[in-house]
């Protein structure tokens, strides 16, 4: 093979395909982002500044309900994947969900538009994320060393677009109005579309192969249960026996439940091999960790989304940046370091830190980052520092790195082979259960107590790092071999 064969083989050392599924998610993370950068100001702004004027917990338990939605739908996208489409299909027919959604944002007034469009979103999100992942897995042998490498290089493509829908969504929103920004998002959505129906034929046949068919003569009984379930939601939404501030703690419950659920049908079905079972019990441990640490650091969405507004000096040169810029900073980090993590994995090779040990860091880290707020407790309006907040949030950056892409890939490793995109769908159900908790917790959050909130939160997370970090022998022994 020449040296010219190789390098049109590769897209920075990966398989070549990476590019798709990096560009795809990159569009996909523009406009989820970009939304969500404006979404929990456009629910609590008065009407006269655009906004809905909803009161601020109702607004946090809605935005952090909607980000746990999104990642508990993985679990229907994973499902759909291994039992009825596989990942590719799935996956395209979730990015036009997505794309809908931000139309129904940008068009239709109201709370109207805020629930079809969330409710959009929050389903085609979940199965571009877990049929992403899945298909991103596949492209790399079980002991393929590039296999982190080659996440932390599709995480950067996530952060590209994370970075850049803020920006442009907030100065839509700061200039001509929200559903200016909502608009953007859809656009950025088709764009990630096109690309993606480029090189769609790229990908490997395993791409649309359905691991575990569903029986044919089992299918109506699944589409009676589904048509049931969202009747069920419709009837809870129309009566109004779920009130919106109590969304958030709903999602919690469901996201639980669906996780213990899941674990369970894993662990005991008879095509799960005794080292899978194995594999599988040590990541319950790493769900947890994932759980907690997602519940600190999506309040990027709730808690430092309002502190931004709130307490944050953003004034540059006289100029006022917008709130949602925030939301860029991490991204920044993340560009400037994934690079720098996945060049540190690959030249570490075998000699990196396992998993659980990355696991144990990147939730103590993270823990850090919130008794880093503490310096900063009791000021007044614009009293604290935009250069202390960024800051902070590089701390996020961190301990999100030594975690986030590494979960994915692990749970790529510790998949049993009938349950592959489901195993995927089942970590980001830690994602839920960690990103609902953030709109619960973010209830308790006020001004006038945040040493009491910032301290709490960041030694919880220290502890559950030491926890952890105790239990590393354990978890390698149950991992059998998985680094």
């Amino acid at each position: 093979m020449t040296v010219v064969e190789t390098r049109e083989r590769t897209f920075f050392g990966q398989p070549r395909v990476l590019a798709n599924l990096f560009g795809v998610e990159l569009w996909e993370r523009f406009s989820f982002y970009g939304m969500q950068g404006i979404l929990l100001i456009y629910l609590y702004y008065s009407a006269a500044d655009g906004g809905l004027g909803i009161d601020r917990a109702t607004a946090t338990s809605i935005v952090g309900a909607y980000g746990g939605a999104v990642y508990l739908s993985t679990i229907l996208g994973g499902w759909a994947s291994d039992r009825l489409f596989g990942p590719e299909r799935v996956l395209f027919g979730s990015a036009v969900l997505v794309m809908a959604g931000h139309l129904a944002l940008a068009l239709i007034p109201g709370l109207a538009g805020v629930s079809v469009g969330l409710v959009l979103i929050a389903v085609g999100s979940g199965g571009v994320k877990a049929n992403a992942t899945s298909l991103v897995g596949s492209l790399y042998a079980a002991d393929d060393p590039r296999r982190d490498a080659g996440f932390s290089l599709f995480y950067l493509g996530v952060n590209l677009g994370a970075l850049a829908g803020p920006l442009l969504t907030g100065l839509l929103q700061e200039n001509v109005g929200f559903h200016y920004g909502f608009g953007l998002a859809a656009a950025g959505m088709a764009v990630g579309l096109i690309q993606y129906t480029m090189g769609r034929r790229d990908l490997k046949d395993t791409a649309r192969e359905v691991p575990n068919p569903l029986p044919a003569s089992r299918r109506w009984l699944v589409a009676a249960v589904a048509v049931a379930g969202l009747a069920a939601v419709g009837a809870v939404v129309v009566s109004g026996l779920l009130p919106a501030d109590r969304l958030a703690t709903a999602v919690v419950v469901v996201s639980a439940v669906a996780a213990a659920t899941y674990f369970v049908v894993i662990l005991t079905s008879r095509a799960v091999t005794a080292v899978e079972r194995r594999r599988m019990l040590g990541f319950i441990p790493m769900f947890l960790a994932s759980a907690v640490f997602w519940s600190l650091y999506q309040q990027q969405f709730t808690v430092v989304t309002i502190y931004s507004d709130r307490r944050l000096d953003r004034t540059i040169l006289g100029w006022e940046m917008p709130v949602s810029w925030v939301q860029a900073i991490n991204p920044v980090f993340i560009i400037v370091l994934s690079g720098a993590f996945a060049a540190l994995w690959t030249r570490l090779g075998d000699r990196q830190p396992s998993t659980p040990a990355k696991f144990a860091a990147g939730t103590a880290v993270m823990g850090l980052a919130f008794l880093l707020f503490l310096p900063l407790a009791g000021g007044g309006p614009n009293s604290a520092p935009l250069l202390a907040l960024a800051g902070i949030l590089l701390v996020f950056t961190i301990a999100e790195l030594l975690l986030s892409p590494v979960g994915l890939s692990l749970s790529t490793k510790v998949a049993p082979v009938a349950f592959r995109t489901q195993t995927v769908a089942l970590f980001f159900l830690s994602v839920a259960l960690g990103t609902a908790m953030s709109g619960v917790l973010a209830r308790y959050y006020d001004e006038a107590h945040e040493t009491w909130y910032f301290g709490a939160l960041g030694a919880t997370a220290l502890l559950f790092g030491a926890i952890l970090a105790a239990l590393i022998p354990t978890i390698r022994r149950l991992l059998s071999g998985v680094h």
